[in-house]
C-alpha cells in the first residue's frame, strides 16, 4: 500500500474512489500510485491492493485523465454507467451543453447525450451511484434542463417499460394541443396577408392583432423564453434563443409602431403575423418531429409489448397464476395454446410450434419438443407445454435484445462528432451574423425596419435542431428495422463502419455449415473398422465437440444391441490438435495430421485415401499410437482415419451471391485442411480460402485481410471471439456462444448466412440517410442564412424553412422503415 499525506484540513472532503482491475501485489499498487500522482491537480493518493481501489484527492480531479493514466500503467478502472432522461433539449447545441455540464461533475469519466432518445449515458467509476446521480441531476438543472432516472431504471417488468414508452405519447398529445391553439390564434393574422394580392383589405385593427399575437408570443412561446434564459445562464446558445430573439424583435417592433401616431394613409407597419406564424410553424415542426421520433422507436415498443405480465406456474402440485416478475429460475411454467411464453426455458413436457418472428425474424413457426429451448415472448402454437425456467427478468433473451437495441439507439455514431463540433459554435455565429445584418441594413441602407426584419429572418431560419436530429434518428430507425429482421446491432459505431466493409471472412463450421458433421467413412490400416470406431468413441465419451458427437452417434448405430465403448483414461485435449488418452492399455492420439507428424506417426499408408476424402470436402481425423521409449521397442503406429462431412447451410450459396452483388469479397477461415475447406468453398462460391488456421491464428488472418480494406468476421464459437474482436466489424451467429456475441458488434438472431448481406445493406442505407440528412441540415443553413441576410427572405418564409428542415430530416429518416431483408428462396 502506498500513501501520501493530504493537505491539512479540519474536515477533508471525501476522496474520489477508483476501483482498479488487475492489481495483484504491492508492486502493482506502486505503479498505479505513481501513474495517478502524475496527473495534474492530484494532491494525494492512497492505493489499496487488498480492496483493489485507489482514493484520490481532491475529488475534483478530471476522472477521465485518472482513468487514462491507470490504463497507460497497464491496469483498468472498473466502470459503471448511469442512464438519465433529459427533458427540455431542442437542438444539437442543447446536447453539447448538457454533455459539458455532465462531464464537469467530479467523478464522471465520460458522458454522451442523444437528442432523439432524450437520454444521457454517463460513464463513472463503479460503486455507489446514488449520491453521484443527485449531483448529475443538479448539474443538468444548472445548465437549464431537467434530468431524472428513466421510469424503467429500477424495474424490469412490462409495466415499467410501458410506462417509459408512454411518455412520448403524452408529449405528442401536448404538442398537438399547443399547435391547435397556435393555429386558431394565428390564422386571423395570416388570412388578411393572403388577401392582399387580390386587392382585398381585410387587415385587422392593430389592437386586435396585438390581442391575438400576445398569447402566442408569451403563452405558447413561453417554452422558448424559458429555454433561452437557461441557455444564457449557462453562457451558451441554442435554437430556443434564436427563436426567442427573432420573434421578440418582430413582436417588439410591431408594438413600437402600434404606439406611434397612425400614418395619414394606410396602416402602420405591423409584423405581429410574422412573430405568431414563426412560433406556430416551430410548434408544427415540433409536433411532426415528436410524431416521427415516436415512429422511429416502434421496434423497441414492439419488443416490449411481447413481455407477458402473468405466468401459470406449477407449485405444490397445482397450477397457480402469478405475475411474470415473480417467476424464478427452476419454476415449471405451463403455457396453453395461443399464449405467449412468459420466460426463457427448456420444454419439459409436450410438443408444439413456436412463432418467434418478432424475436428472430424467422417467419415460419419452429417445432418444439422435450429438451428444446424456448424464448420468452414467442407465441405458443397448437400444443400445451410445460417449460422449465432458465432465465427471467433482465437476464431473459428478450430483455437482453431490448437492452442491446436501446444501447445502440442511444450511442453516437462517429460522424456525430463532427456535428457536435459544428453545433458548439453554431448559435453564437448565427447571432453575430444577425447583428451584422441589422447593422448593415440600418447603417448603410438607412432602413431600420428592413434591418430588423432581415435580422429576424437570419435568426429564425438557422436550425441547429435539424443538425442534432440528422444522425441519431437515422441510427434509431436503422437499428430498429434491423432488430425486426433478427439483426441486433450493438452500437452505432458498428452500424456506421459496416457500410464500408469490403471483405467478409467466415468461419466454416457452424457458420457456413450446419455444424452437425456426420461420420461418412472409417478406414482402418489393418481392416478392423469396428475396433477403430470403438477406440475413437472411447476417447470422445462425454465430449461436446461436434466431431465427437458424430463418432458416438456412428458407434451407437453400429452397436444397436447396446454394446458399450471401452473405457478411456487420462483423456486430455490438445489445443488445435486433438485428443490424447489411454484405451485398453494403449496410449492413443486422435486428431489432425499435424498431431500425428509431431508424434512421429507415419500417415503415408492412408495418405492417398485421406487426400481423396479431403478433396470431396471431408474433414479427416487420424487415430494413432505414439512410440514408447526405445528400450521398449514399440514404434509409432497408425491405426486408421475417420472422415466427416459437415453439409453447408441451406441458402449459404445464395448468401455468398448476395454479398458478391454488394461488391464484397468473401473469405473462408478454417482450421480444416485445405482440401475440406476448399471443397466447401467451391460449392458455395467463396472467393478465397485460408485453411489449417489454428484458433490463435484467426485474429492474425483477419488483420492480414484488413490491409485491403475494412473486414467483417462472421463466427459462432468461443475460438472465434479473438477474430471477431480483431475485425473492423464482428458478426456473431445468435445460435453461437455468449463469448462470441459479446465480442461482436452485430449479432444475427438466427443461423442464416444471408443475414450478413442484410446487415451490410441496412448499414449502407442508414449511413446514406445520415449523409442525406446532414446535407439537408447544412443546406438549409448555408443557403438560407445568406438569403435572409440579403433581405430575400421574409421572416415567415424563414420560419417555415426552419421548421420544415427538422421535419424533412426526420421524414427522410422514416423512409428507412420500408427496408426489409432479402428473402432467399
Amino acid at each position: 500500500m502506498s500513501t501520501a499525506t493530504p493537505t491539512a484540513s479540519a474536515a477533508p472532503a471525501a476522496p474520489l474512489r477508483l476501483p482498479i482491475e488487475g492489481m495483484t501485489c504491492a508492486s502493482c499498487a506502486g505503479r498505479v500510485d505513481r501513474a495517478l500522482r502524475a496527473v495534474p491537480g492530484v494532491e494525494a493518493v492512497v492505493v489499496n491492493p487488498i480492496t483493489h481501489a485507489a482514493d484520490v484527492r481532491p475529488a475534483t480531479v478530471d476522472a477521465r485523465a485518472l482513468a487514462e493514466a491507470v490504463e497507460a500503467a497497464g491496469y483498468a478502472v472498473t466502470r459503471g454507467e448511469i442512464t438519465l432522461r433529459i427533458d427540455g433539449m431542442t437542438c444539437a447545441s442543447c446536447v453539447g451543453r448538457v454533455e459539458r455540464a455532465l462531464r464537469a461533475v467530479p467523478g464522471v469519466i465520460d458522458a454522451s447525450v442523444n437528442l432523439a432518445t432524450e437520454r444521457a449515458r454517463v460513464v463513472v467509476p463503479a460503486g455507489d451511484d446514488e449520491a453521484l446521480v443527485a449531483r448529475l441531476v443538479a448539474a443538468v438543472a444548472d445548465a437549464g434542463y431537467a434530468a431524472s432516472l428513466p421510469d424503467d431504471a429500477s424495474a424490469s417488468s412490462a409495466e415499467a417499460g410501458a410506462g417509459d414508452t408512454a411518455r412520448p405519447a403524452r408529449a405528442l398529445d401536448r404538442e398537438r394541443l399547443h399547435l391547435i391553439a397556435a393555429i386558431v390564434l394565428t390564422l386571423p393574422l395570416v388570412v388578411p396577408m393572403l388577401a392582399l394580392p387580390f386587392d382585398r383589405d381585410w387587415m385587422l385593427p392593430g389592437w386586435l392583432q396585438l390581442l391575438l399575437a400576445t398569447p402566442v408570443q408569451f403563452w405558447l412561446g413561453a417554452r422558448f423564453y424559458r429555454a433561452a434564459w437557461g441557455s444564457l445562464k449557462a453562457r451558451s446558445g441554442n435554437m430556443d434563443l434564436l427563436v426567442a430573439l427573432g420573434t421578440s424583435a418582430a413582436y417588439g417592433l410591431s408594438v413600437f409602431h402600434l404606439g406611434q401616431p397612425a400614418p395619414h394613409h394606410g396602416h402602420a407597419p405591423l409584423y405581429f403575423e410574422a412573430s405568431a406564424v414563426v412560433i406556430a410553424l416551430v410548434l408544427l415542426g415540433k409536433w411532426l418531429e415528436a410524431r416521427a421520433k415516436r415512429q422511429t422507436t416502434e421496434a423497441i415498443r414492439a419488443l416490449q409489448a411481447l413481455r407477458p405480465t402473468h405466468a401459470r406456474v406449477r407449485r405444490d402440485g397445482r397450477e397457480i397464476e402469478v405475475r411474470a416478475s415473480e417467476v424464478v429460475v427452476g419454476d415449471v411454467v405451463v403455457v396453453r395454446p395461443g399464449e405467449r411464453i412468459p420466460v426463457d426455458g427448456t420444454v419439459l413436457e409436450g410438443d408444439t410450434h413456436a412463432d418467434e418472428s418478432l424475436i428472430t425474424g424467422e417467419s415460419l413457426p419452429v417445432a418444439k419438443g422435450a429438451g428444446d429451448r424456448v424464448t420468452g415472448g414467442a407465441v405458443n402454437g397448437e400444443g400445451l407445454i410445460a417449460v422449465t425456467t432458465t432465465a427471467v427478468g433482465a437476464e431473459s433473451a428478450l430483455a437482453r435484445i431490448v437492452r442491446l437495441v436501446e444501447d445502440a439507439q442511444a450511442a453516437k455514431a462517429p460522424i456525430q462528432k463532427l456535428v457536435d463540433r459544428v453545433s458548439a459554435v453554431f448559435v453564437p455565429v448565427v447571432v453575430v451574423l444577425a447583428l451584422l445584418t441589422l447593422l448593415g441594413w440600418g447603417l448603410f441602407a438607412g432602413d431600420w425596419n428592413a434591418a430588423i426584419l432581415n435580422a429576424v429572418a437570419v435568426l429564425v431560419i438557422a436550425c441547429p435542431c435539424a443538425l442534432g436530429l440528422a444522425t441519431p434518428t437515422a441510427v434509431m430507425a436503422g437499428t430498429g428495422v434491423a432488430a425486426r429482421a433478427g439483426i441486433l446491432i450493438k452500437d452505432a459505431e458498428a452500424l456506421e463502419i459496416a457500410h464500408s466493409v469490403r471483405t467478409v471472412a467466415f468461419d466454416k463450421t457452424g457458420t457456413l455449415t450446419e455444424g452437425r458433421p456426420v461420420l461418412v467413412a472409417q478406414v482402418a490400416v489393418e481392416g478392423d473398422e469396428d475396433a477403430l470406431l470403438a477406440r475413437s468413441a472411447a476417447l470422445q465419451q462425454g465430449s461436446e465437440h461436434p466431431l465427437a458427437k458424430a463418432v458416438l452417434a456412428a458407434f451407437a448405430a453400429r452397436n444397436e444391441d447396446g454394446g458399450a465403448a471401452p473405457t478411456a483414461r487420462d483423456v486430455r485435449a490438445v489445443a488445435g490438435r486433438g485428443l490424447r488418452g489411454t484405451v485398453d492399455g494403449r496410449k492413443l492420439l486422435l486428431g489432425s495430421r499435424r498431431m500425428m507428424a509431431e508424434a512421429g506417426i507415419d500417415t503415408a499408408p492412408l495418405a492417398a485415401r485421406a487426400d481423396a476424402l479431403s478433396h470431396e470436402g471431408c474433414t479427416v481425423s487420424w487415430l494413432g499410437e505414439p512410440g514408447l521409449a526405445e528400450a521398449d521397442g514399440v514404434a509409432p503406429r497408425l491405426h486408421g482415419l475417420l472422415a466427416f462431412r459437415d453439409p453447408p447451410r441451406a441458402h449459404a450459396a445464395q448468401a455468398i451471391d448476395e454479398l458478391r452483388r454488394l461488391g464484397v469479397r468473401t473469405v473462408m477461415i478454417s482450421g480444416d485442411n485445405a482440401g475440406a475447406a476448399g471443397a466447401i468453398a467451391r460449392v458455395l462460391g467463396i472467393d478465397d480460402v485460408r485453411a489449417d488456421v489454428l484458433p490463435e491464428q484467426k485474429a492474425d488472418a483477419v488483420h492480414a485481410l484488413g490491409q485491403d480494406g475494412r473486414v467483417a468476421m462472421v463466427g459462432d464459437g468461443i475460438n472465434d471471439a479473438p477474430a471477431l474482436a480483431a475485425a473492423d466489424v464482428g458478426i456473431a451467429m445468435g445460435t453461437g456462444t455468449d463469448v462470441a456475441m459479446h465480442a461482436a458488434g452485430i449479432t444475427l438472431m438466427r443461423p442464416e448466412p444471408g443475414l450478413v448481406a442484410d446487415a451490410l445493406d441496412v448499414s449502407r442505407r442508414t449511413v446514406r440517410k445520415i449523409r442525406q440528412n446532414l446535407f439537408w441540415a447544412f443546406a438549409y443553413n448555408v443557403v438560407g442564412i445568406p438569403l435572409a441576410a440579403l433581405g430575400l427572405l421574409d421572416p415567415v418564409v424563414a420560419g417555415a424553412a426552419m421548421a420544415f428542415s427538422s421535419v424533412s430530416v426526420v421524414s427522410n429518416t422514416l423512409l428507412l422503415r420500408r427496408w426489409s431483408p432479402r428473402r432467399i428462396a
